[in-house]
Order: C-alpha cells, then structure tokens, then sequence
C-alpha cells in the first residue's frame, strides 16, 4: 500500500482544498492529513482559525479522499511522522515548494499547484467586508 501524507490548517475548507487532497489521494492508496492543532497556528503560525481543531477534523473525516487524520503539533514532526507511519509521498502546496526537500531522503516529495483563485485568506478577506 502507497501511503501519502499532506500538512495544514485546512480552515474555512473551499474547493481549493478539495482539489489539493483528491490530487494527493491520486499519489497513493492511503492519504493521510496532518491538521494543524489550534495551539500549533497560534503559538508556531501566530493565526488564529475561524473553527476550532475538533470542527476543522470533523469537516475533513467527512472528505473521502481522507483516510486517516492526526494532529500536526510543531514543524519537526514531518520528519519523524515519514517514518512513524511509512510514508511512501510528502504532498503540500507549491507556495511551500523546496522548503521539504529535506524529505527526499526518505520518500518522494511532491508540490502540487494551487487552485489560484481561491484560499482561506481571500475567504476570511470576503467575510469581512
């Protein structure tokens, strides 16, 4: 079994999200999503999400490109997450491109394009007017 893995905070979820794990799941047998836990986008990414951890896993469990989801806790983990649960293929966005190519050493990396209209910071940008 191919197992992928994909980072992020996946907050107000849109269809640029979807499109990012039905190419992800595309990699492999098994997706696994790493979502950022409340206290890891506050203290590590200094943003704060419009639904809380538990919500933003619930809306994701109900995706069915997502097999398995754990909590991402610090940035280290990616590194020992590729052996913990024998990732075959590291999937993120390409804004974060060549930033993970430490991985290569123990599986494939892959940066997948943006849906470029669209993201939760435009989202929250719209709410707000």
């Amino acid at each position: 079994m191919k197992k992928v893995i994909t980072y992020g905070t996946f907050d107000l979820l849109h269809y640029g999200h979807i499109n990012l794990l039905e190419r992800a799941k595309a990699l492999g047998d098994y997706l696994i999503v790493a979502l950022s836990t409340d206290e890891f986008n506050w203290d590590s990414k200094g943003k704060k999400s419009a639904f809380p951890y538990e919500e933003r896993k619930r809306l994701l469990s109900a995706i069915r490109y997502v097999d398995e989801i754990i909590p991402e806790e610090n940035w280290d983990q990616k590194l020992t997450d590729v052996d913990k649960y024998g990732i075959d293929v590291f999937v993120i966005g390409d804004d974060w491109r060549g930033k993970f190519d430490f991985l290569k050493e123990k599986c494939e990396v892959v940066y997948l394009e943006r849906t470029p209209e669209i993201s939760s910071t435009k989202m929250k940008t719209l709410l707000n007017h």
